[in-house]
């Protein structure tokens, strides 16, 4: 099982959502939170400084043969050909349970 973990523009995340419903039958959900940031390029906004730019974190855990599918949609359909476009990672999870059930496996949990 992967953790896939974006950092995306707050205004392509409806557009990313149907993106990964549309081409991928078995998408497994998502969460989805607000968030603040910045990498190498900070903005100097008037006289003010601020480096935090507001973002969208997408976490998506899939089994790992959808892994590459996700990654490659999320790379496409978020991808606003700027600057601070956001970032994509993938992890591994080792190991997952289910708190309403008390079952703990060391593999994908559906």
């Amino acid at each position: 099982m992967k953790e896939i973990r974006a950092y995306i523009e707050p205004f392509m995340l409806p557009k990313l959502t149907q993106a990964l419903l549309d081409e991928i039958p078995d998408f497994p959900g998502m969460s989805v939170s607000d968030c603040e940031g910045f990498g190498e390029v900070k903005l100097i906004s008037g006289r003010d400084f601020t480096p935090y730019m507001p973002k969208k974190r997408i976490e998506i855990f899939a089994p790992d043969e959808l892994t590459e599918i996700i990654f490659d949609t999320l790379m496409t359909a978020a991808n606003t050909h700027q600057h601070g476009a956001g970032k994509v990672y993938v992890i591994d999870v080792i190991k997952s349970g289910k708190i309403s059930t008390g079952v703990r496996k060391d593999e994908y949990l559906p």
